[in-house]
């Protein structure tokens, strides 16, 4: 059996593969209710095959959208919808899991596709938080550096949409700390500039992650993982770095995170970043040697005999997949081809599907 078509067993969720669609932002909705554009996308990556499909970053509050256009999970009239597509990726064999998020100072923008910049408060935007107040680029907000009580009611906000995210039938959580996004604020020296207990040194730096992941494992139950996404570096002297990753990752898993998702940069506009086949692997494999815990393999991986060397070769337990699997929804099955693994096939495609496919039941 190929390393890619291994199982992998988080708590007691049993992904079928070690493949997984990382979420993408869709831009798609309106007061973040998940619609038909949802359900084809997340729907059409299950029956592609995928182990474990996550959704896009969905909201935790108003204000914590990236854009007016961002999927939501602030109120509970966004359950119903969203427990539709889980229900359908659950009967193709897919675990659901849903990727909950606050855009921070990054807050208020167009979705790419109209635009740049920020979204004016007279054109229907809003006042970003952060923790201090540093608008990310020249041309977005000047958020609000965040009171206590913000923090508070932030943390509030996680726990409940991880309660939201529990009735909708998500069996995986996962924490958006990277990015250049609110989680990722806090941890970066340079977009923190707090006097307080939540900036300066590492440990203050690294308290609202680890409050973020306290608040939802007390609420998310101990049967099910709780992933972490986090930039493993910015790419630029005197920001967040590698070693720091590594700590912060040894610290989530005494929170009861289950696998660290390792992405990389995203806080500032200017990072100057030497992208590549694989760029981004070396960060998982050393996140997972040294911290002791599993992780995730992001960034242009796109063949089936790559992903497989990198779960073969320890470097990730899981690779998630972006680009590719939006070019081809297919690709885990098609991977299984290429690797000569027995392909799960819907029936409904079975007469496409190679010779020695099995109907999935």
């Amino acid at each position: 059996m190929p390393h890619l078509f291994e199982p992998l067993s988080l708590r007691d969720v049993i992904l079928r593969n070690r493949i997984a669609v990382s979420p993408m932002c869709e831009y798609s909705s309106v007061d973040g209710m998940a619609n038909d554009w949802h359900f084809v996308h997340l729907g059409s990556r299950a029956v592609g095959g995928a182990g474990l499909v996550l959704t896009e970053a969905a909201a935790v509050s108003h204000e914590g959208r990236i854009s007016p256009d961002d999927l939501g999970i602030w109120k509970d009239a966004h359950i119903e919808p969203l427990a539709r597509i889980v229900s359908f990726m659950r009967s193709q064999g897919a675990r659901a899991g849903i990727q909950l998020a606050h855009a921070g100072r990054k807050a208020s923008t167009p979705a790419p596709f109209k635009g740049r910049g920020r979204v004016e408060l007279a054109d229907g935007g809003w006042e970003p938080l952060a923790p201090s107040a540093i608008a990310f680029a020249p041309d977005y907000h000047t958020p609000k550096a965040m009171s206590h009580e913000d923090i508070r009611r932030a943390m509030g906000d996680f726990a409940a949409a991880a309660e939201r995210a529990l009735a909708a039938g998500f069996e995986v959580v996962e924490l958006h700390a990277a990015h250049g996004y609110l989680a990722h604020q806090f941890l970066s020296p340079l977009s923190n500039e707090r006097a307080d207990e939540y900036g300066g040194t590492f440990a203050n730096r690294v308290r609202f992650t680890l409050e973020m992941a306290r608040s939802v494992r007390a609420v998310w139950p101990e049967r099910l993982p709780l992933l972490v996404r986090v930039s493993a570096t910015d790419w630029v002297d005197g920001g967040w770095t590698l070693d720091e990753t590594v700590e912060l990752a040894s610290l989530l898993k005494k929170e009861g995170v289950d696998l660290i998702d390792c992405s990389s940069g995203g806080l500032v506009p200017h990072a100057n970043i030497t992208i590549g086949p694989g760029y981004q692997v070396p960060f998982a494999e050393r996140i997972r040697r040294e911290a002791g815990i599993a992780t995730g393999a992001v960034g242009m991986i796109t063949t089936a005999t790559q992903a497989d060397a990198i779960v073969g070769h320890g470097q990730a337990d899981l690779v998630l997949l972006a680009r590719e699997l939006l070019r081809d929804p297919y690709w885990p099955l098609h991977a299984a081809e290429k690797l000569r693994v027995v392909g799960d096939w819907p029936p409904q495609y079975l007469r496409a599907a190679p010779a020695g496919s099995k109907a999935r039941e």
